[in-house]
């Protein structure tokens, strides 16, 4: 909302103001030159709308992991759905006599490592026992 006073016929001033609900009209933050180099556009944010999308373009291709999203896929939902329609209780709880449905599905070698999501890399397991490997491993502390 702006709020103008009319000085003449031809010349006003106005101010942007911005008015909470059932509240006094407040001023609202002035606007700063967009931080793109060489951009003339004010705005509120940091980036103007046409270069805040070009920013999160460029922070998604050159700051973040090349496989931030294709680690656990839509591939490894399936595979790991399969997995556990075959295997629903956890293994390791089975071989101490146990019965506990499944929460994780477990890669014995680790995709980091070298590992695959063919069943035979895979070990379905509770909350506790996926725990308890990955401090027996070392990689959780």
């Amino acid at each position: 909302m702006r709020y103008c006073i009319k000085i003449g016929q031809q010349t006003q001033i106005c101010w942007p103001f911005f008015i909470p609900k059932g509240g006094i009209a407040v001023p609202s933050k002035p606007k700063k030159p967009c931080a793109f180099p060489g951009c003339p556009k004010l705005t509120i944010d940091v980036y103007c709308e046409e270069h805040a999308s070009l920013r999160q373009k460029q922070y998604d291709r050159y700051n973040r992991a090349p496989n931030h999203d294709k680690k656990y896929g839509n591939n490894w939902k399936r595979i790991r759905g399969l997995y556990v329609k075959k295997h629903p209780l956890c293994e390791r709880c089975l071989k101490e006599g146990r019965i506990t449905p499944v929460e994780e599905v477990h890669h014995i070698v680790p995709l980091s490592r070298g590992g695959t999501n063919q069943f035979s890399n895979l070990m379905s397991l509770c909350q506790s026992c996926h725990t308890i490997i990955h401090y027996e491993i070392g990689d959780r502390s």
